[in-house]
């Protein structure tokens, strides 16, 4: 959850607002009465930084996060009565930035310890999205355990994947809040804000020069060399030049 709550916190720090993001939380440990911190959720063991703040527009929770939800929201396939709130309206001119984390396996990616997003459904949903023209182009973000597998199956054009850990490998926690008594942030996710949280809104330099500039960028290589898969679907779309403020 926090590190969901980490990245929603970082996009809307760099001018995204709250009308263009779908966040979809699975648990609610912000109100769990196993909770220490009531209402409050920390990414960081010192406890600076309420990730869970009153600014938090939660679209989706508990029991409405399924695999079907999920797929619906990315094809815009609703039902009649779903508010815009919850609906991804997007055009033929997004750009789309889609992070996932939880559990995960060979080719699949857990929804609430009761079913799986499969590679498949996750490739056609993206091929719809495609085809109804929703995206020009989709930045695919993964934290879990053999995350570059849930992309085997995409094929549409005009789509970036990044995942924290190739097949067979497994996606790491950071650092154990002693606190609380669990561990409150993945690696990945971790140093991926450590990079974004170095970026300002009116900056328009390429994302690959960030990286290269940025300490950051060489904390995540040394802690897993194998761990940062990139996935480029298309010949149109050249790392140099994908912005920041593309997706804004």
């Amino acid at each position: 959850m926090a590190n969901t709550l980490s990245l929603y916190r970082t996009v809307k720090r760099l001018g995204i607002p709250d009308e263009r993001i779908i966040l979809m939380l699975a648990d609610d440990m912000a109100c769990n009465a196993r909770n220490k911190y009531p209402a409050q959720v920390f990414n960081n063991e010192n406890h600076k930084l309420n990730l869970y703040g009153d600014n938090v527009e939660v679209d989706y929770r508990g029991y409405e996060v399924t695999v079907e939800i999920f797929l619906r929201v990315l094809t815009g396939r609703h039902e009649n009565a779903v508010p815009r709130s919850k609906r991804l309206l997007s055009d033929e001119g997004s750009h789309i930035l889609l992070y996932m984390t939880g559990h995960g396996g060979d080719e699949f990616l857990k929804f609430q310890d009761s079913e799986e997003l499969q590679s498949h459904d996750l490739a056609d949903a993206v091929k719809q999205m495609k085809e109804k023209r929703r995206f020009k182009e989709l930045l695919i973000m993964v934290d879990t355990c053999q995350a570059a597998t849930l992309f085997s199956q995409l094929q549409s054009p005009g789509v970036l994947a990044i995942g924290s850990s190739m097949k067979g490998e497994n996606s790491y926690s950071h650092h154990l809040d002693s606190d609380v008594g669990v561990s409150v942030v993945d690696r990945f996710t971790f140093y991926t804000l450590a990079f974004f949280e170095r970026l300002n809104m009116y900056d328009n330099a390429s994302l690959i020069r960030q990286l290269m500039i940025n300490e950051n960028f060489y904390d995540l290589r040394c802690i897993s060399l194998l761990c940062l898969v990139v996935m480029l679907n298309t010949p149109k779309v050249v790392m140099p030049r994908v912005l920041q403020a593309d997706f804004r």
